[in-house]
């Protein structure tokens, strides 16, 4: 079935090269009977149109004939005034869409284009209420991209910039980090020589350090001894004199 419905789609030209598996044969099976569906429908609705057709024509003919055989009215005996007003009232009557030409239809029409023209209004209106509230958030959006759009290239500046400058502080350090343990080898180095040719390993690099250290050490710890040693400087050097103030202070007391 999908496949002679596709060679009546296609006539003369060669159908596309698909897979073909149950999916597909699935799917366009669906696809033809919509297809189908709707060209049932479509010759159902010009069959309707048809009939309608005929229809206005057999009422168009009865009419004519009343007007022309009964009336002796016919377009070749109007006047151009009257074939003008006479087109105008059809041209009025097919806008309307109204059933016939009584003032009675042309009225109702009339009342419920004016209705849905002043719903048309009204709705246009609030339409031109929300575009105009969209356009607002969309202009506030738009600023609020752009500035977004220049903050993030100046990030991306400032981070190029601080990752310039944290490469060439990298190198720097490697380089000190370099220099520092090739001064230690040279230090270490002079320091063998030295100790080659006799000298103290106390006055090594390593031993002055340490010393230093030891000094730094004793020098924190004898800080408390000196502040306590203040306390006698005001004494005599002799213990006699210290005797003879000791009497007088208490005495005073």
């Amino acid at each position: 079935q999908v496949t002679l419905w596709l060679k009546k789609i296609y006539g003369d030209v060669p159908i596309p090269v698909y897979e073909v598996n149950e999916r597909t044969v699935d799917i366009l099976h669906e696809v033809m009977e919509c297809n189908e569906e709707r060209d049932n429908d479509v010759l159902l609705l010009i069959e309707d149109m048809k009939d309608q057709a005929a229809r206005y024509e057999a009422e168009a003919e009865y009419w004519q004939d009343i007007l022309g055989e009964g009336l002796g009215l016919s377009l070749g005996s109007l006047s151009q005034e009257a074939t003008m007003v006479l087109n105008d009232l059809v041209e009025s009557a097919m806008a309307l869409e109204v059933e016939d030409t009584s003032l009675t239809s042309f009225y109702c029409a009339i009342n419920y284009t004016t209705s849905e023209l002043f719903k048309t209004e009204s709705r246009n209106q609030e339409l031109e209420l929300k575009l105009t509230t969209l356009m607002k958030k969309l202009t506030k959006a738009l600023m609020m991209e752009k500035q977004l759009e220049e903050d993030i290239e100046k990030i991306i500046e400032s981070q190029k910039v601080e990752s310039a400058k944290a490469e060439i502080r990298s190198k720097t350090l490697k380089f000190l980090e370099d220099k520092s343990e090739d001064l230690k080898i040279r230090i270490k180095d002079a320091e063998e020589q030295l100790i080659a040719v006799g000298l103290d390993r106390s006055l090594t690099h390593e031993a002055l350090m340490k010393a230093s250290e030891e000094l730094a050490a004793m020098q924190k710890e004898m800080e408390p001894l000196k502040e306590e040693v203040k306390s006698y400087h005001d004494l005599p050097p002799s213990i006699p004199l210290a005797r003879v103030m000791v009497e007088e202070e208490r005495k005073n007391l």
